[in-house]
């Protein structure tokens, strides 16, 4: 698989929920979780999925980066309808073309900062010389060059999220799912890591999901995408400005 056969023309939504169900079984009662919900989203921006706990956000992202498989409806990545690929095509394609972000970092504790960005870069195939430069570049990036050979344990959580972000970017990836980024952050640490996610959106014309239900981090999204009961009820952009 081409890492640029799933190019989206412009103007066509690269990530797409089409009349989404999920529930689950909680003891012996099954829980509706999503129900016929849909959504579309573009290369270039940052969407934050935002509500309360338990409102279904989650849920979703893992729906549309293909992470579980929804009981009705489609999760559509790239123009691929994520729950008719195999195993095996799904794992390539999140490899390929997904970054995942995570609110507990997933950082190995034996590794450096530099070995945790080059290992995914590994699986991919790619030369020991070409993961060495994008992992530099991706480090440079969200300005964590100068600890690039600490480990986790030498790392504050903000510069542990930075690798973590820095790892994700240096896949040059598509798709960039955030769960949670900044809910472990002070108030620092937590608007320097929006700002990182904000710019590979537009730096690199990446379709940004975050979910969250930071406060914070609405007037840093593109588009803000509120949830309640596992329902879209508000959908707007922050900082478009209407004219009288």
């Amino acid at each position: 698989m081409n890492a640029r056969a799933f190019d989206m023309p412009s103007g066509q939504p690269s990530l797409q929920a089409v009349r989404l169900s999920k529930s689950f079984l909680s003891g012996h009662v099954r829980v509706q979780v999503l129900q016929g919900l849909s959504i579309a989203l573009y290369p270039g921006e940052l969407s934050l999925i935002s509500g309360p706990s338990g409102c279904g956000k989650s849920t979703l992202l893992s729906l549309l980066s293909g992470l579980q498989h929804p009981d009705e409806g489609q999760a559509m990545a790239l123009g691929e309808d994520l729950a008719a690929m195999g195993t095996r095509a799904l794992e390539h394609f999140r490899l390929r073309h997904t970054g995942f972000v995570f609110q507990g970092f997933n950082l190995f504790p034996a590794l450096t900062a530099l070995e945790q960005v080059q290992l995914p870069l590994g699986y991919m195939g790619l030369k020991r010389a070409e993961t060495l430069r994008r992992a530099r570049q991706a480090l440079d990036e969200v300005g964590m060059s100068h600890r690039s050979e600490m480990r986790p344990a030498e790392l504050s959580g903000g510069e542990r999220q930075r690798v973590a972000i820095a790892r994700a970017m240096a896949k040059e990836p598509q798709l960039l799912f955030a769960d949670e980024p900044t809910s472990a952050l002070d108030a620092e640490s937590g608007q320097r890591v929006i700002d990182i996610l904000h710019r590979a959106a537009r730096a690199h014309g990446t379709t940004v999901l975050c979910v969250s239900h930071d406060p914070r981090l609405v007037r840093h999204a593109d588009r803000v995408l509120g949830m309640e009961d596992g329902a879209i009820r508000n959908d707007w952009r922050p900082n478009t400005v209407s004219t009288p």
